[in-house]
Parts: structure tokens; C-alpha cells; sequence
């Protein structure tokens, strides 16, 4: 697959392989996912995202992809056009990704799932064997095992991020603002574009606002020690790839770029492969989409 952006870059829309957008009603809230070609003889590919982005954000990395490649993209529960209700349960997000899969009569898909969507992955897959034949999870948030036991307090991360600035003239201001930023001065910039060209919908007075809202994202931090996923990891026995970014020296108090995952998890699985990428950071499909493509394919 290929595409290229408009020369007005005020639309930053793809003018080619431009995915199909569908919504879903979840018993969860409504779920929207964007469908890139039709099933085929090869498994569907479905990509799960992280927590506070979006579907789209997998655009370069789809188009990446071989040619023919059947592509679902969820907006998780929470996120871009799905619904955006404050998360409780970790357990809400994966369900309604998993009806939204079960609906659409997929069996043994390919499945990725970078940091939330890695969690999430491992559930749908463990509770709906059927649904997925191979996991790719990339730098999932899977702590240690003590963790879901004692989760630790996270208020100071989530007062910082429910006060994210949400308040935007458009995604070329957004873009312009975060470009020299880290972590974002470390993505590929077409990456970037599909994150603020999808990442803000229209706030009815004229401006825009963040597809997650800030109490939304924030929720979802201070919930994701609700699902222990290693009584799952213990029960999944498809073949597993976690993709793993080094554990970094922070980059101020609230940086995201250093891996939460432990140098161990792929030993968890019955079936399991580490592949530590130490060139890149937790943000590795944003940096080297066409390399974590490649790594989602082949496995």
C-alpha cells in the first residue's frame, strides 16, 4: 500500500488508500473503526491503539502493509469517534472491541496492539481464542505481576493529563505546536499529521477539541491496573511477538517514551518471542511505521 498527503495541508487528507469509516453499536457505547480493503484468503489484520490516540494513527503503518491486506482499525472505547464515556474498567474496552470483531465474522485475524491495545489484545484473545490466531503486542502496558496486586497511586499522572490543553483552531496549529516537542520531535512527521489530522473534532463554536478528552484519557490511567492480565497470559496459547522498547532514564516527570514493559513478558506466554528494538521508544510505530509493519506481518 502507498499514499501520499494533499497539497493543502490544511484537509491533511490521503489522497489514496483512504480506509472506510464504520460504527458499531457496542452494549459498551458506540465504537468506531475504519476498514481498509475486503477480506481475502490471508487473515485480517486488527490494530488496537493506545491510550489518548486514535485509530488513524496506524495510517502509516498500513500503508506499509503488502498490497491486499485487509485492515480493521478500532477507535477504542473512549477514543477518536467512538464514544468517550469516563472508563472504569479495562474490561469495558476490551469487550467492546471484542463485540465489534465478533460482529463482523472475523476468525483468526492477525491482531496488534501497541501499549493499551497490547492489554486489550491479550484479552480479547484470551477470552475469544477464535477471534485472533497470532498476537503482535507492541510494548504493551503489561506490568509485573506485583503491580496488579498493589497498583500504585496514580493521581499525579492523571491531574497532569486532565489538564492536556483542549482547546485548538485546527491540526495545523497542533501540529506546529508539538513538532519540536518531545516525544513528538521523535515520530516520523507524516505520523504526526494523521495524529492531529484525526486527533480533534469540531467543539460547535467555530474551534476544536481532542477526540480523547482529557478526563476521558485521564480515566484510563487511573484504571489500568484493573485487569490483571497474567491469569489470561497464562491461559493464551497462540503465538505471541512482543515488541519491546528499552526502559529509559525519564525525560522529565511525565514522559512516556521509556517502556512499561517487562524485559521478561514474552516468557510468560506458552508460545512467545521477544524482539527488543533498543533504537526505538515506546512510541515505535509513530517513529519506524514501515519497520513495526514488516514486524506485524512476519511475526
Amino acid at each position: 500500500m502507498s499514499c501520499a498527503y494533499a497539497g493543502d495541508e490544511r484537509s491533511y487528507e490521503l489522497t489514496s488508500i483512504i480506509p472506510e469509516q464504520h460504527h458499531f453499536a457496542s452494549s459498551h457505547g458506540d465504537i468506531c473503526y475504519f476498514e481498509w480493503g475486503k477480506p481475502g484468503d490471508g487473515p485480517s489484520v486488527l490494530l488496537l491503539h493506545a491510550t489518548g490516540f486514535h485509530a488513524r494513527c496506524w495510517d502509516q503503518v498500513v500503508a506499509a502493509f503488502p498490497d491486499g491486506t485487509h485492515v480493521i482499525a478500532v477507535d477504542q472505547l473512549g477514543h477518536g469517534r467512538s464514544a468517550a464515556p469516563i472508563i472504569t474498567d479495562w474490561d469495558d474496552v476490551a469487550g467492546a472491541t471484542a463485540e465489534l470483531v465478533q460482529s463482523l465474522g472475523i476468525r483468526f485475524a492477525v491482531g496488534a496492539g501497541h501499549s493499551m491495545g497490547g492489554h486489550c489484545l491479550v484479552q480479547v484473545a484470551a477470552s475469544h481464542p477464535e477471534l485472533v490466531e497470532r498476537l503482535v503486542l507492541v510494548d504493551p502496558v503489561i506490568m509485573e505481576r506485583a503491580v496488579y496486586q498493589n497498583p500504585p497511586d496514580y493521581s499525579a499522572t492523571n491531574e497532569m493529563v486532565a489538564r492536556r490543553r483542549n482547546s485548538w483552531t485546527g491540526p495545523e496549529e497542533m501540529f506546529e505546536r508539538f513538532k519540536d516537542r518531545h516525544p513528538y520531535k521523535l515520530w516520523d512527521p507524516a505520523v504526526l499529521r494523521d495524529y492531529c489530522a484525526h486527533g480533534l473534532l469540531p467543539d460547535g463554536q467555530g474551534g476544536y477539541r481532542l477526540a480523547c478528552p482529557p478526563q476521558t484519557e485521564a480515566s484510563v490511567y487511573a484504571t489500568s491496573a484493573t485487569v490483571d492480565p497474567w491469569p489470561l497470559i497464562d491461559a493464551i496459547t497462540q503465538p505471541v511477538t512482543v515488541l519491546r522498547a528499552p526502559q529509559l532514564e525519564q525525560n522529565g516527570a511525565f514522559d512516556f517514551a521509556t517502556s512499561p514493559t517487562p524485559p521478561g513478558l514474552a516468557d510468560g506466554f506458552a508460545n512467545g518471542t521477544d524482539v527488543y528494538l533498543p533504537d526505538l521508544t515506546h512510541f515505535m510505530p509513530m517513529q519506524d511505521p514501515k519497520r513495526i509493519a514488516e514486524l506485524i506481518i512476519s511475526g
